[in-house]
């Protein structure tokens, strides 16, 4: 397949072929060229994730990988000394293992109300990072999505997205981009020499609305395979038959591509997506938690913030994915621990390499922050 027909496989079914504005080209540029090489179509409007085509792509860039042993973020082990305890009475923090953390975020999670309505409606914001190609400094790209998804069968689900422009990433490179001038539009490097420059304006866009028929008239999400809206209500709240279901479409490889990938990632991978913003019920929502907090090499990194400054709690595996360009990344889910509701998913780099080549390890290179998930009898 080439980088053209990976790009127009790579987008969402509900935006079918309208014309492209060069923000959602560049987004989707990224997206194509970080995904391995099809297994083959799918033919579900959301990605494996369940979240926004920007947050689609480190996903997807993480399915096409081989698993490395995890040199920091919130897969690394804790610091350790040989030093004596201190002296002081002082109260020290208690800072409690993975398992128990992610186990409290279950209960959290069956404790959350629920009343289903019409339509599952869902509200994120994904971010990418770009380098720009004259001054060589980073702008994040940032889009809206909205998706109202129907219970019933035979329905259609509807969208809107809308471009919410570019701004530099941090202090630094705002004062770059100053020293620019201050551009409105912003030509930045994207995967391909033979696809070119990409330009962003910094401006946002109109929204752009569109709907489209369920693929055969009630599939809704991915789910290592496509699902019904009957099959998201029915999955089993114990832990380990949810396990099972879930593995039934584990063929040993990512749900991308032919590449080799170990159960546990795999499982890692599309819970983050069932838990995220999938219309599951809260005591399914709950079992995929207590999954989690059974894989092995799961670990917590507790007051993270994410791209809209709420503090939460990061999961992730301990073994980070080699991307074939090079890279090394770790993909996390941000929750709230509170309610065990997510906060948003993250691809953050280990270590710099292909896309990610001018970025700083620690750098969240793409994000999507899900600010709404429920059910609503108004579509938008």
């Amino acid at each position: 397949m080439n980088p053209i027909d990976e790009l127009r496989a790579a987008r969402p079914a509900h935006l079918g072929d309208t014309p492209l504005d060069e923000r959602t080209r560049a987004a989707e540029l990224a997206y194509a060229m970080a995904r391995p090489r099809e297994r083959r179509r799918r033919a579900v409007a959301r990605p494996v994730w369940g979240l926004g085509l920007a947050g689609a792509a480190a996903a997807l860039t993480a399915a096409a990988v081989v698993v490395v042993n995890g040199t920091g973020g919130a897969g690394a082990p804790p610091p350790t000394s040989a030093a004596a305890p201190p002296a002081s009475s002082a109260p020290r923090t208690v800072r409690l293992p993975a398992r128990a953390i992610l186990l409290a975020a279950a209960e959290k999670a069956a404790d959350q109300p629920e009343a289903t309505a019409a339509y599952w409606h869902t509200v994120s914001v994904s971010r990418s990072v770009y380098t720009v190609e004259d001054g060589g400094y980073q702008v994040v790209d940032r889009q809206r999505h909205e998706m109202w998804t129907p219970r019933a069968t035979g329905g259609e689900q509807w969208s809107s997205d809308q471009d919410l422009g570019a701004v530099p990433a941090t202090d630094e490179d705002r004062a770059a981009w100053e020293r620019a001038g201050s551009p409105s539009r912003i030509t930045v490097q994207v995967p391909g020499k033979k696809l070119g420059p990409m330009t962003l304006s910094t401006s946002p866009g109109k929204p752009r609305t569109g709907h489209m028929p369920l693929v055969d008239g009630d599939k809704v999400f991915w789910l290592g395979r496509n699902v019904t809206m009957k099959d998201l209500r029915e999955l089993p709240s114990d832990p380990d038959r949810l396990k099972a279901w879930l593995l039934r479409s584990y063929g040993g490889h990512s749900t991308e591509s032919d590449e080799p990938m170990p159960s546990d990632t795999w499982l890692f991978q599309v819970s983050v997506g069932l838990i995220s913003d999938m219309p599951v019920t809260p005591e399914v929502r709950a079992a995929a938690f207590r999954m989690l907090a059974g894989l092995d090499g799961v670990a917590v990194t507790e007051d993270v913030t994410d791209a809209e400054g709420r503090s939460g709690t990061a999961v992730a595996l301990k073994e980070h994915v080699r991307v074939k360009d090079g890279s090394v990344l770790e993909q996390r889910l941000v929750f709230d621990a509170e309610t065990g509701r997510a906060l948003a998913t993250e691809s953050v780099v280990v270590e710099p390499g292909g896309l990610q080549a001018g970025l700083r390890p620690g750098t969240v290179w793409n994000s999507t922050a899900v600010l709404e998930s429920g059910w609503t009898d108004t579509r938008g």
